[in-house]
C-alpha cells in the first residue's frame, strides 16, 4: 500500500510577534514558499492546501504554484484564538482525503527528504501506529515551575547524555487520519514520535527564531546578506 496525502499549510496573513512573517523576505524568496515548494518535491503528497485571509498569500500562490488549492478563512476562524483544529477540520471538509498532513510555514529549513521518511515510517508501521507527530529529542535537566526536578534526581548527576530522553513537539510535521481530525485531533491514539534534527526543526514565533533561521539558510547555501 502506498499512502497518499493532501498536505494543509494554514497561514494567517497578519502575525502578531512577527509581522507579516509568512511573505517576508526569507533568504532568497518570501518565507511560505519554501515549506510550498518543499511539500510539492514529496511524492505521496496528492495535493497542497493552503488555508488563509491573506491576499498577498493568495495573489503569489496564483501566479508561482497554479496548483495549490487555496481555501479563503471563513469569517468564524479568523483571528489567533481560534483553535488549530477548528481550521484544520474546516480545511479537511473543503479536501476530502483519507489522510492529511500538516505543517506550518514557519518550518522553512524542513526537508523533503524528511517529510518522505517520516511518511514511509508510517506506511511500515500501520498495524502498531496510526498518525505520527514531529517531535526534538531533549538530553537536559528540566524543572518545573516550583523547581522540582522533572526527569532526573538531582543526587545523582548523571551526564546529560545518560539520562533518558524526553521529547518536544516541535510542530513540524503531523500525519493524521479524516476520521481523527473529525474527532478534534490531529493524532490518533498510538502516534509515531519522529525525530527531526533540531537545525532542521527551527520554528519562527519570535524575531529572534526569524533571524537564527535565515541565518542558517543562507550559511547551509554559503550566501551572505
Amino acid at each position: 500500500m502506498s499512502l497518499s496525502f493532501v498536505a494543509m499549510v494554514p497561514m494567517r496573513h497578519s502575525s502578531e510577534r512577527v509581522p507579516g512573517k509568512n511573505y517576508r523576505m526569507f533568504g532568497d524568496r518570501p518565507l511560505f514558499h519554501h515549506i510550498v515548494g518543499t511539500l510539492l518535491e514529496v511524492p505521496y503528497v496528492s495535493k497542497v492546501i493552503i488555508d488563509t485571509d491573506s491576499p498577498t498569500v493568495a495573489k503569489q500562490c496564483a501566479s508561482l504554484f497554479p496548483t495549490v488549492q487555496v481555501l479563503d478563512r471563513p469569517e468564524h476562524l479568523l483571528g489567533g484564538e481560534v483553535p488549530m483544529t477548528s481550521v484544520l477540520q474546516y480545511d479537511a471538509s473543503q479536501a476530502p482525503s483519507e489522510w492529511y498532513l500538516q505543517t506550518h510555514s514557519t518550518n522553512p529549513l524542513l526537508k523533503a527528504s524528511t517529510i518522505t521518511r517520516a511518511i514511509e515510517a508510517l506506511e511500515s508501521q500501520l498495524e502498531t501506529r496510526d498518525s505520527l507527530m514531529s517531535v526534538t529529542r531533549l538530553q537536559t535537566r528540566l524543572y518545573d515551575a516550583d523547581g522540582n526536578a522533572m526527569n532526573h534526581d538531582p543526587a545523582v548527576l548523571l551526564r546529560t547524555q545518560d539520562l533518558p530522553p524526553v521529547y518536544e513537539e516541535n510542530s513540524n510535521l503531523y500525519l493524521f487520519t479524516a476520521a481523527q481530525i473529525a474527532g478534534g485531533r490531529r493524532t490518533g491514539n498510538s502516534p509515531i514520535l519522529f525525530e527531526v534534527d533540531p537545525l532542521e526543526a527551527l520554528d519562527i514565533d519570535e524575531e529572534h527564531d526569524f533571524v537564527l533561521a535565515e541565518t542558517l539558510y543562507n550559511y547551509q547555501r554559503g550566501t551572505t546578506k
